[in-house]
């Protein structure tokens, strides 16, 4: 059960390790490009690709019809993966070993939708993956297996979404070949990363440079850093801490050094609406902007 990228190399490193994949639940279908065309997720995808069946229910909260049909299925355990969807009570104790979750974070360390993000920009020094037996809370349940890895000063959600898929993808493994005990999660040290939003990416020169720097990486690809100058939008795509100071959101030089709350930022990779990103330096060749001039 899942739909985004991440969950690909789960269900495809089960089949490789010949488990027997009984159905693939999926997001349906959304309308997406140009085009508008109904596109199924890539969890879809990748299912349709090895041949197995793919259910696409919009919800599974009251929807008798479909739990009776999972409950049908007598599986040994459904594996979920950024699925999108909650599992009612009656899904949730329909496998033999219950649902197993992985979960792109530490546990109890940001629980919630935006784990990935939510790591980077708290400035955290790690992550990992928790396999966690699913109960009806978010991402409360017990503790199965867990993996750490660092968080560099160069990650971006990108980088560390596609390390962190790949952990998972070994960790539900493990976890099947060998259950390991369940341990409790510390609720006093949960955090929580909600889900976010467009409305997110907007860029707050009044906040300290490191944040946004980390806001920059935490937000790519999705849902971006924009910022903007008179009615000009700016994507930062990649951006390097500056020793400069000024009035929060003013350009400082011509090196689109941009004063901050506190420090300043100068953006490496930048992007216009409807443009390819490119290279600051090769962007201001062609788009000069005026120190002094102001972001808001």
């Amino acid at each position: 059960m899942g739909s985004p990228d991440f969950s690909v190399p789960a269900l495809r490193a089960l089949i490789t390790a010949g488990h027997e994949i009984a159905v693939v639940y999926a997001q349906p279908p959304k309308p997406a490009g140009r085009g508008q065309r109904e596109t199924p997720c890539p969890v879809h995808q990748a299912a349709l690709a090895l041949g197995l069946p793919v259910r696409t229910p919009k919800r599974l909260k009251n929807n008798p019809e479909e739990a009776a049909f999972f409950s049908n299925l007598a599986l040994d355990a459904a594996i979920v993966a950024a699925y999108g969807l909650i599992l009612p009570p009656e899904f949730l104790a329909a496998p033999a070993r219950g649902c197993l979750n992985i979960h792109a974070s530490l546990l109890p360390r940001w629980r919630g939708a935006a784990p990935i993000q939510a790591a980077i920009l708290a400035g955290d020094t790690q992550t990992g993956v928790t396999i966690m037996q699913m109960d009806a809370g978010l991402d409360t349940g017990d503790m199965l297996l867990k993996e750490a890895t660092p968080i560099s000063p160069q990650d971006t959600a990108a980088t560390l979404h596609d390390r962190l898929a790949e952990i998972g993808a070994q960790l539900i493994l493990q976890t099947l070949q060998t259950p390991p005990a369940p341990q409790k999660q510390a609720a006093n040290l949960a955090t929580y990363a909600p889900k976010l939003t467009r409305e997110d990416a907007r860029l707050n020169f009044t906040k300290p440079a490191v944040e946004l720097e980390r806001q920059i990486r935490a937000y790519h690809p999705w849902p971006g850093s924009l910022a903007l100058l008179g009615d000009v939008v700016l994507k930062f795509i990649a951006a390097e801490l500056a020793n400069a100071e000024g009035i929060p959101g003013t350009i400082l030089d011509n090196r689109l050094t941009i004063a901050c709350g506190s420090g300043a930022i100068r953006p490496t990779i930048i992007q216009r609406a409807g443009r390819a990103p490119m290279p600051t330096t090769a962007f201001l060749n062609g788009f000069p902007l005026p120190a002094n001039a102001r972001f808001y």
